[in-house]
């Protein structure tokens, strides 16, 4: 029990802010300071993406813990895994990055996204259930990579229904975020005012202070 909690509990995954307002653009953001020497990765193993998976509610505790414990007994597989779910991410990242520059995303990413698509549709069924019919996955055997369905689904999702002029980048130093703009102007700037926003006003104030006494 105590290996399965410290699988779970590895690096940060589990705890990100989750402000991208769609799942595929909040998997993105489990990389930050792409291109610069702050760049943070937050899915260094299979453990780190079943911890971001619970914590976005994607699996359930038991569900989670289970699928930690499948991949320590076949790590290699849980090893194919992680590399497929970085190749997923960067293409969703690299796709809805250039849109929010406002030019067309490659199509190499694209085609990653629905190559991660074609799977996860294959495990897409109409279940019935007491309020009727539903959308739901169907899993056979341990399924590590169960948690890479949904987000193929919701990049695709975006791609296809929008609003794709609310995708924005967050502009802040070794940040780099994506998320939906849901403000009513749509004028967001940042990923999170809290961080990224304070951070730049306290640069800010900085410089001027800096300048200022250069000054007098």
């Amino acid at each position: 029990m105590m290996a399965r909690n410290r699988t779970l509990a590895e690096g940060r995954a589990g705890s990100l802010h989750l402000i991208g307002g769609k799942l595929c653009l909040d998997f993105a953001n489990t990389a930050s300071g792409r291109g610069t020497d702050q760049r943070l990765e937050q899915l260094r193993s299979y453990g780190d993406l079943v911890a971001w998976s619970a914590h976005a509610g994607l699996l359930e505790p038991a569900d989670a813990a289970g699928l930690a414990a499948q991949a320590m007994l076949d790590p290699a597989s849980g090893r194919a895994v992680i590399e497929r779910a970085l190749e997923l991410r960067d293409a969703v990242y690299e796709v809805f990055r250039t849109i929010a520059a406002g030019t067309p995303p490659p199509d190499s990413a694209v085609d990653t996204i629905n190559d991660g698509l074609e799977l996860a549709l294959s495990h897409l069924r109409v279940t019935r259930g007491p309020k009727g019919f539903a959308l739901g996955w169907t899993i056979d055997g341990p399924a590590l990579d169960r948690m890479l369905w949904p987000v193929a689904r919701s990049a695709a999702e975006l791609l296809s229904d929008g609003p794709l002029e609310r995708v924005h980048q967050c502009p802040g130093p070794a940040c780099g975020w994506l998320f939906l703009d849901a403000s009513k102007n749509g004028k967001r700037r940042w990923c999170d005012m809290r961080v990224c926003g304070s951070r730049d006003k306290a640069r800010r104030y900085h410089h001027n202070r800096r300048a200022n006494t250069r000054s007098g």
